[in-house]
C-alpha cells in the first residue's frame, strides 16, 4: 500500500522578516495609492503641514534645549523633572485632540496574515511611534541630551537610561489607553459622549486661567502640598533619577530606575493580554444583536411601518413656499444628520462659550489683560472673524458624512446645484443663529458698539460667509475626504482642503480688515458697510453663476466621489 504523504507544517519566518514584509505591504499600498490624482493632492496637503509642524517643533527644540542647559548648569536637576512632565502630558493627550492625523491603520486588518503573536505587538507597539506627538517628543528628548552633552556630562548615563525607559513608558501607555477607549467606545453613542465630555472639559480649562487669577494666593499654598503626592509619577520619578545620579550616590538614581521600569513592565503586562485578546479575533461592533434586530422587525410589521414610504408632512416638515422640494429635502437631511451626530452637534456650543471666554480674558475683574482692555469697536469684529473660521471649516468638505449616500445624488432626478444649495442655505441658518447668539453675549459683556461699526461688523460677517460658498462648493466636489458619524479617531479632511480653507480664510479676513480701516483712514464711519454691501452683492451674484458650473463639474468628478466616498 502506498505510503501517503503527510503535509509538512509550514513555519513562520522570524518576527523580523515578519515586520520586513508588513512594512513592504503597508509601502505598497501607499505607492499604489498614489496613482489616484486625490490622494496625491492629499500627501502633498500632509506635506506641507508637516514641514510647518516641523518648524513649531523645531522651535520648541531649542526650548527644551534651554531649559535643560539651565537645569543642569545651576545645579538644579531635579528640576528636569518638568521637562518630562511636559512631554508626558503632550504625548498622550495630544494624540487624543488630533486623532485624525496620526497614523491610521485597523490592526485587525493583519489578522488576515500569519502573524505571530509577538509581531502583532511589536507591530503595535510601534505604531505609537508613528504618530506627531511622539515625533516631536523624540525631537525634544534629543535636544535633552545634547544639553547634557554640553552641560553636564556627568549625568548622561543616567539620561540615557532614564530617556529609553520614559520613551518605551510613553509610547506603550499611549497604545494601551488608545485600545481601552477603543473597546470602551464601540457604541456611537457611548463615543459622541465621550467626545462632548471631553471637548467641554477641554474648552472649560481655558477659564482656569481667570479662576487662578482670582484664587492665586490661596490655591498656590494647595498645589505646592501635593506636590509631594506626585513622587511616584513617570515625570517625577525620571527627574528624582537626574537630581539623585550627581549628588546622593547611586541608590537613589536605582530607585527612580527601578519605579520607571516597574511602570513599564506593568504597562506593557496590559497592553500584551489587551493585544492577545484582539490578536484571538477580538471583534468590537457597534451594531444590534440578532434578537433586537428580530424584534424590532417584528414590532414594525405589527404597527404596520415597514414598506411605507416617509412623509416629511407627516412627521411635522412642512416644505417652504419659497425653496423647491429637493432644495428643501437636503436641509431636512442634512438636519437629522447634524442630531445624530453628536459630535458635530457640540461643536455648535463651543462659539458661544469662547466668545463668553474672550470677553473674560479682556474684561474681567481679575484677568491678567484687563490692563489692556480693547474697545467694541475691535473686540466684536475679531471675535466675530474667529467664530466664523471655526463655523465655516466643516464646509470645505461637505460630502464627509454621504457615505454611500452619495449615490442616491446621483440616481435621484434632481440637480446637484439643489444638493450645493440645500447644505449651504442649511449651514448659513447655523451660523446666523451662532452668530446672533454669540453678538448678544459679547454686547452684554463688552457692551454695544456704535451704529456704523456695528452695521459695518454684521456686513463684514456676511461678506465672509458667503464669499467663501463658492469655493468652499468647489473643494467639497474635487477633494472629498470620508468620515464616520461619531467617530473621532482617522476624522480629517483632505490636506489640499485644509489649506485651501486658510488661505482662503486668510484672504478675505485680509480684505475685510482692509475694509474696516479704510473708514478710519478717510474719516468716514458709513464707508466700510457700504463697501461691504457692494462686495456682499458681487459674492452673492457670483454664487448664483457658479451653481450651474458646480453641477458639471460634479458630473465630471462622480467617479471620484463615489470612488472616495463608499470605500
Amino acid at each position: 500500500m502506498a505510503q501517503v504523504a503527510q503535509p509538512s507544517l509550514v513555519q513562520l519566518p522570524g518576527v523580523l522578516e515578519q515586520l520586513k514584509l508588513v512594512a513592504g505591504l503597508r509601502w505598497g499600498l501607499l505607492r499604489n495609492s498614489l496613482r489616484n490624482k486625490n490622494s496625491r493632492w492629499d500627501l502633498i496637503g500632509m506635506v506641507i503641514a508637516g514641514v510647518v509642524s516641523g518648524a513649531l517643533v523645531s522651535g520648541l527644540c531649542v526650548a527644551f534645549y534651554g531649559g535643560a542647559y539651565f537645569f543642569l548648569t545651576k545645579g538644579h536637576a531635579s528640576w528636569m523633572a518638568l521637562l518630562f512632565w511636559a512631554i508626558f502630558l503632550w504625548w498622550q493627550v495630544f494624540p487624543v485632540l488630533v486623532a485624525g492625523f496620526g497614523a491610521n491603520f485597523e490592526f485587525k486588518t493583519l489578522l488576515r496574515f500569519p502573524l505571530s503573536l509577538k509581531a502583532f505587538y511589536v507591530l503595535g507597539l510601534g505604531y505609537g511611534f508613528a504618530n506627531f506627538a511622539a515625533v516631536s517628543s523624540l525631537c525634544w528628548i534629543g535636544s535633552m541630551l545634547v544639553a547634557a552633552m554640553i552641560a553636564r556630562t556627568g549625568v548622561l548615563p543616567v539620561l540615557l537610561m532614564v530617556c529609553l525607559l520614559f520613551l518605551l513608558l510613553n509610547a506603550t501607555l499611549e497604545r494601551l489607553v488608545g485600545s481601552w477607549l477603543e473597546k470602551l467606545l464601540a457604541k456611537r453613542r457611548s463615543r459622541e459622549l465621550f467626545i462632548g465630555i471631553f471637548l467641554l472639559a477641554m474648552v472649560s480649562m481655558n477659564f482656569l486661567s481667570p479662576f487662578l487669577q482670582r484664587y492665586r494666593n490661596s490655591s498656590e499654598p494647595s498645589f505646592l502640598h501635593l506636590l509631594p503626592y506626585l513622587g511616584w509619577t513617570p515625570g517625577s520619578l525620571a527627574g528624582n533619577a537626574l537630581a539623585a545620579s550627581g549628588s546622593h550616590g547611586s541608590h537613589p538614581a536605582l530607585i527612580g530606575l527601578s519605579g520607571l521600569s516597574a511602570w513599564l513592565i506593568s504597562l506593557s503586562t496590559l497592553l500584551w493580554f489587551r493585544f492577545k485578546a484582539q490578536y484571538l479575533g477580538e471583534e468590537i461592533s457597534e451594531s444590534a444583536t440578532p434578537e433586537k434586530q428580530g424584534q424590532k422587525a417584528r414590532s414594525g410589521v405589527a404597527a404596520g411601518v415597514v414598506g411605507q414610504t416617509p412623509d416629511l408632512r407627516a412627521r411635522g416638515w412642512e416644505s417652504l413656499p419659497f425653496l423647491s422640494p429637493p432644495v428643501f429635502g437636503v436641509m431636512v437631511k442634512e438636519f437629522r444628520y447634524l442630531t445624530r451626530n453628536g459630535f458635530s452637534f457640540i461643536t455648535f456650543l463651543l462659539p458661544p462659550i469662547m466668545a463668553v471666554f474672550f470677553s473674560f480674558q479682556f474684561t474681567g475683574t481679575n484677568s491678567p489683560l484687563k490692563q489692556h482692555a480693547v474697545s467694541s469697536e475691535v473686540f466684536l469684529p475679531a471675535i466675530m472673524a474667529y467664530l466664523i473660521l471655526m463655523l465655516l471649516f466643516p464646509a470645505y468638505n461637505s460630502f464627509s458624512f454621504e457615505g454611500k449616500g452619495i449615490l442616491a445624488y446621483f440616481m435621484a432626478p434632481i440637480r446637484f446645484r439643489d444638493v450645493l444649495l440645500g447644505k449651504n442655505l442649511l449651514l448659513l441658518s447655523l451660523i446666523s443663529l451662532e452668530l446672533i447668539v454669540s453678538f448678544t453675549l459679547i454686547v452684554w459683556r463688552v457692551g454695544w458698539p456704535t451704529m456704523p461699526h456695528f452695521f459695518a461688523t454684521i456686513a463684514a460677517a456676511v461678506f465672509a460667509v458667503t464669499g467663501q460658498l463658492t469655493i468652499a462648493n468647489w473643494s467639497s466636489l474635487s477633494f472629498p475626504k470620508r468620515m464616520e458619524i461619531g467617530k473621532l479617531k482617522g476624522q480629517r479632511n483632505n490636506g489640499v482642503a485644509v489649506w485651501t480653507a486658510f488661505g482662503v480664510q486668510i484672504l478675505v479676513g485680509g480684505i475685510a480688515a482692509v475694509v474696516l480701516l479704510a473708514g478710519r483712514w478717510f474719516g468716514d464711519p458709513w464707508l466700510p458697510a457700504a463697501a461691504f454691501l457692494g462686495l456682499t452683492i458681487a459674492v452673492l451674484g457670483g454664487y448664483v453663476a457658479s451653481l450651474d458650473s458646480l453641477d458639471r463639474l460634479a458630473e465630471k468628478k462622480k467617479e471620484l466621489l463615489i470612488d472616495t466616498l463608499c470605500k
